[in-house]
């Protein structure tokens, strides 16, 4: 990651579509609990920013890719950076949900 992509802002949209089309990626809402039960993108998995170190009890392997999302990418950034440093290799910070245009589940 270069310097100036972390002033890009990701599209949700994009990023829904990708982790689709990878084999064994798990798609990771950092949200607080309450949050996620407000609305949140189906398949997903709720792990809050501050339980991240309880992540392993959703994805064990280091190696599968993950889509992370939050609100407005903020809290997503934080994740990929906490997320790298557990050793997980393949972490895709997707952005917010307020940029999603598709369902979500309650």
């Amino acid at each position: 990651m270069g310097f100036f992509d972390r002033f890009k802002q990701s599209n949700i949209n994009q990023g829904i579509e990708e982790y689709k089309r990878t084999d064994d990626a798990v798609l990771l809402d950092v949200r607080t609990p309450q949050e996620y039960q407000e609305g949140h993108i189906p398949e997903s998995k709720n792990v809050p920013l501050q339980q991240l170190n309880n992540v392993v009890s959703v994805v064990k392997n280091t190696e599968i890719p993950l889509f992370v999302y939050c609100y407005s990418g903020a809290r997503s950034h934080q994740a990929i950076g906490l997320l790298q440093r557990m050793g997980y290799s393949k972490v895709n910070n997707i952005g917010g949900i307020a940029a999603y245009s598709g369902k979500v589940e309650k």
